[in-house]
């Protein structure tokens, strides 16, 4: 070819329609194809522009139309419940201080307390107390009847359904069943308060209700409660409260049949030989008892 840059100039559509005929004019016919054909080649596509514009719209919708994931209830709540199972153990776990010591039936049990002050529980009794206050309150909820050893220090108490019992350093008992309260001091000073009212006890006092009475009692001078040495031991007390303690002591059911359970006991049993411990109660009594099934009958002699 005899002149290169006319025919790149033509091939990119630089050349004049005269420039054009001119240079046809100048060269062979099969490069003047080449060249035609060539050009063709460069030519812009042809665009379907409505097609395109449709799919740049599908396009589009297809990005903003987000995955919708439907909402499982169940495993919401599932979650949920976990949530709130961890919290209560840790509130359980980290701030519930509260420290609860019971015995059974026919059990009795020795416990320390956050001072060294230790208590004993009868059959069937409870205390709770809160053991990360317990240095600025020494104060525990009885149930039941305990023994108290208590280490000198601040103000003790006892707080029961019938009463409250404070004490700073000193050995006593409480005992607080239905219808029955005492309190009795075995060394130190004990102060009880009842209905808005509060005695003194020394040691060798009794303080005792009994249905709601105030009862007068007499002195005493044993070292320790008898329950302590596996016995119960009752002075002038209503048959039913001695009937209710053999029930404890023993996981028994009693059952009068005619027998008066007002009627007062002073006497002592063993808390280790139950056969034993019913004669001990009936004959005094002048009563005498049966056995039917699991249940035991009281009942006077001339009555079956």
């Amino acid at each position: 070819m005899k002149d290169e840059k006319k025919i790149l100039e033509w091939i990119n559509g630089e050349l004049s329609d005269k420039e054009i005929q001119d240079l046809k004019q100048s060269e062979d016919d099969i490069i003047l194809e080449k060249i035609m054909h060539y050009s063709a080649q460069l030519q812009a596509p042809t665009i379907d522009a409505e097609a395109v514009l449709a799919q740049f719209k599908q396009r589009k919708m297809e990005k903003k139309e987000s995955k919708v994931i439907p909402l499982n209830y169940k495993a919401f709540f599932k979650v949920a419940a976990a949530i709130a199972v961890v919290f209560t153990s840790s509130y359980f776990l980290f701030f519930n201080s509260t420290i609860t010591f019971e015995t059974a039936i026919a059990q009795t049990e020795s416990f320390q307390l956050p001072d060294e002050s230790e208590v004993t529980l009868n059959a069937s009794s409870k205390i709770t107390f809160d053991k990360n206050n317990w240095k600025e309150d020494r104060s525990l909820t009885l149930e039941g009847e305990a023994y108290f050893q208590v280490e000198k220090g601040q103000k003790f108490s006892v707080n029961t359904q019938n009463g409250i019992v404070q004490v700073l350093g000193t050995h006593f008992n409480v005992k607080q069943r239905d219808n029955y309260y005492e309190v009795k001091c075995y060394e130190g000073l004990v102060s009880v308060t009842y209905n808005n009212k509060t005695v003194q006890l020394p040691p060798g006092k009794t303080f005792r209700v009994v249905n709601n009475t105030i009862e007068a009692v007499e002195d005493f001078v044993v070292q320790g409660p008898s329950w302590l040495q596996k016995e119960s031991t009752f002075d002038r007390i209503p048959l039913a409260q001695v009937i209710a303690e053999l029930e404890r002591q023993y996981k028994i059911k009693i059952v009068t049949k005619g027998v008066d359970t007002t009627k007062l006991f002073t006497g002592t049993f063993a808390n280790d030989n139950q056969q034993v411990a019913l004669e001990a109660v009936t004959i005094p009594l002048q009563l005498s008892y049966r056995i039917e099934d699991k249940t035991i009958i009281f009942y006077n002699y001339a009555t079956k």
